[in-house]
């Protein structure tokens, strides 16, 4: 299946003068740069700022001028990431896993492919894949979020600027059934793997290609343990900015700082308020950047809320603080017994000790490891599924407010709430985004924002 280009023109148009008549009329914008931050509801912010600067502090995304609040359901209740991001990039709900295809199979139009038709310059940037759901269901259209040799080939057939982020393996013949590094090239696009590469990055011919992980790319608190060469989400997001705005009519970016998430899912208080602060210096660097060009539109919102996050009374801040790398990370250094379907209890109890600061008991220890185990086969959760338990310890340890362990994990998602989420904007013609809204409703007014005169 490819992305359709046809028929964009027509359907984009129509949809737009439908807009107007629903939401009215907007100035026109020229440039669009909208943040996600993945799973980052108002708990992961409050929980940044008191973090970082204490209890009255506020983050830079909370200075701008305009604030609304986003209703994030998909078709089935509690929504994930694809149909979340469905919503908000082409103005339908969806099932979860669709990707920009409603319940029909039908394709469907996302503002990015209407900023190609206006004949601006696009992007997208993602600290995960830049093939995961979320980047995914503004260039691609696919049945599911798995589809990622898929995704890959749409987002070079729908000609997407630049592209910026994790998920080198999907752009292998492998998983997509050709090189698409190489057709990437032939296409025009520089191609860069690592941080001092995109820096040195020139994009001759308005195209670069970045991709600095085979899966997603490592936690901010992590990448110098692991020794990364990965760029932060700012250093993408500035290349991205300066790249796009070479077109003299503008461009469409779509920036993700898509760890806040995974860290919310392993109640990872270090790693959400590390990957959030991140995510609000990307935030910051456009809002001055659009401060000085004008016709820009700056919108910061998520997806969806994940884990329940609050800052609770009694919650022990010092001792979260003070832990420096990701409960993914912990599960790596775990030792597993000779028979290789548990970890030893020495090495558990090491691990809490040596990264946390916490001491288990034995019999702890062996409820972790009857946590960590799949009921069907026997065998042990992939890491990321580990330090999910682990964070959700190191969490209850230092009475953080969070879904519990036990609630994650009947949840289809993960731990994805309903729990609506705030909306941020500057510039022209952000007043819109004021109010109570759903969440395919943020589309329908970043479509008016591009609206023809």
């Amino acid at each position: 299946m490819l992305k359709r280009r046809k028929s964009l023109l027509v359907l984009s148009l129509f949809m737009v003068l439908t807009v107007a008549l629903t939401v009215g009329v907007q100035a026109e914008v020229k440039n669009i740069i909208l943040f996600v931050g993945d799973g980052m509801g108002m708990g992961q912010i409050d929980m940044a700022r008191y973090m970082s600067g204490g209890k009255d502090h506020k983050l830079e995304l909370m200075k701008m001028p305009n604030v609304g609040i986003m209703m994030t359901s998909s078709t089935e209740g509690v929504t994930d990431s694809a149909a979340a991001g469905t919503a908000i990039a082409t103005g339908h709900k969806t099932y979860n896993g669709g990707v920009a295809m409603d319940a029909n199979g039908a394709e469907l139009d996302s503002i990015l492919d209407y900023a190609e038709v206006l004949k601006k310059s696009t992007g997208i940037i993602s600290s995960n894949t830049v093939t995961d759901a979320t980047p995914a269901t503004f260039a691609a259209s696919v049945e599911d979020r798995g589809m990622g040799g898929e995704i890959a080939k749409q987002i070079l057939n729908n000609d997407v600027d630049v592209v910026l982020g994790g998920g080198a393996e999907d752009f292998t013949a492998e998983e997509a059934g050709e090189d698409l590094v190489a057709k990437a090239k032939e296409m025009g696009y520089e191609h860069v793997t690592t941080e001092g590469e995109l820096a040195k990055s020139s994009a001759p011919n308005n195209k670069l290609l970045g991709l600095f992980n085979d899966s997603y790319m490592n936690y901010h608190l992590d990448r110098d343990d692991v020794g990364s060469q990965e760029p932060s989400l700012l250093a993408m997001t500035k290349k991205a900015i300066e790249v796009l705005s070479r077109n003299e009519n503008g461009f469409f970016l779509m920036s993700e700082g898509a760890r806040i998430d995974h860290a919310a899912h392993a109640a990872d208080v270090p790693g959400v308020v590390a990957e959030t602060l991140e995510f609000d210096k990307s935030v910051k660097y456009a809002l001055d950047w659009a401060k000085k060009h004008g016709d820009t539109m700056v919108v910061v919102l998520a997806d969806h809320e994940t884990l329940g996050f609050s800052v609770t009374e009694p919650i022990n801040k010092e001792a979260l603080m003070n832990i420096q790398v990701s409960p993914e990370y912990m599960a790596g250094q775990l030792e597993k017994t000779s028979a290789g379907n548990a970890y030893t209890i020495s090495s558990i109890k090491n691990v809490f000790k040596k990264y946390a600061n916490i001491d288990l008991t034995t019999a702890e220890a062996e409820n972790f490891n009857n946590s960590i185990v799949n009921e069907d086969d026997g065998s042990l959760y992939y890491a990321y599924k580990v330090g999910w338990e682990i964070g959700s310890i190191i969490s209850a340890k230092n009475n953080v407010g969070v879904v519990s362990a036990a609630v994650r994990a009947k949840s289809g998602t993960g731990g994805h709430t309903l729990n609506s989420i705030p909306v941020f904007a500057y510039g022209a013609g952000s007043e819109v985004f004021n109010g109570i809204m759903q969440n395919t409703e943020v589309s329908q007014k970043l479509f008016n924002a591009f609206r023809p005169e």
